[in-house]
């Protein structure tokens, strides 16, 4: 996902995002250990997202806060 995909969603979309993102890093991990793992890349990409959501959704917390 790109910021600018993630600027448009509500916090409760990103919210949802989020945890979604969280549990596919999980099975991603699972896989990994295990050696089924085909693409590692997809780990990395993976918590990309989940900083790139945590950093839009901090700034909408903070101009809500600001109001």
């Amino acid at each position: 996902m790109k910021i600018t995909e993630i600027a448009e969603l509500t916090p409760q979309e990103l919210l949802g995002r989020k945890r979604e993102l969280r549990e596919e890093l999980f099975k991603l991990r699972v896989q990994q250990q295990s050696g089924q793992l085909e693409r590692p890349h997809l780990i990395r990409a993976a918590r990309r997202n989940i900083a790139r959501i945590e950093t839009v959704l901090s700034r909408k917390v903070k101009e809500a806060a600001a109001k």
